[in-house]
């Protein structure tokens, strides 16, 4: 089985990567934008997942794995949204700015860099990867 990777971008202040952990598991809920609606329907159980600060910080924190394939997402109060559910497994040893993203040559077709409004997001296997080496982390 091919495990695909991932990015989910969330403000720190509406759900940090420490509420996280400390939940153990989360419902991905309420993401309005159909290209991510796309994206969070093609996860798979297993899949790994970079969890980026946005706002102030602007900075990938964790990394977490799918829990939960796509299901209607519980929030939605018209139309056809979809939902994941997220487990973290562990913070990254050191946290990847934008900035050293927006640098790296190997990383500068990222959709992080590419499509920044976009919340959901695909990573190529060598963008994943290239991401923990900056990260000091290992899968």
């Amino acid at each position: 089985m091919t495990t695909n990777h991932w990015l989910v971008k969330q403000e720190p202040a509406d759900y940090s990567w420490a509420t996280f952990v400390k939940d153990g598991r989360t419902a991905w809920t309420g993401v309005r934008n159909f290209a991510a609606r796309i994206h969070l329907r093609a996860m798979r159980r297993g899949d790994l997942v970079l969890y980026y600060h946005t706002g102030e910080e602007k900075q990938i924190v964790g990394l977490a794995r799918v829990a939960k394939e796509a299901y209607p997402d519980p929030t939605a109060k018209e139309g056809d949204w979809s939902a994941v559910d997220l487990e973290p497994i562990k913070p990254l040893a050191l946290p990847v700015m934008l900035a050293t993203i927006k640098a790296d040559k190997a990383l500068r077709n990222v959709a992080l860099v590419k499509q920044p409004r976009l919340s959901v997001i695909p990573l190529a296997a060598a963008e994943f990867g290239r991401l923990l080496d900056l990260a000091h982390t290992s899968a």
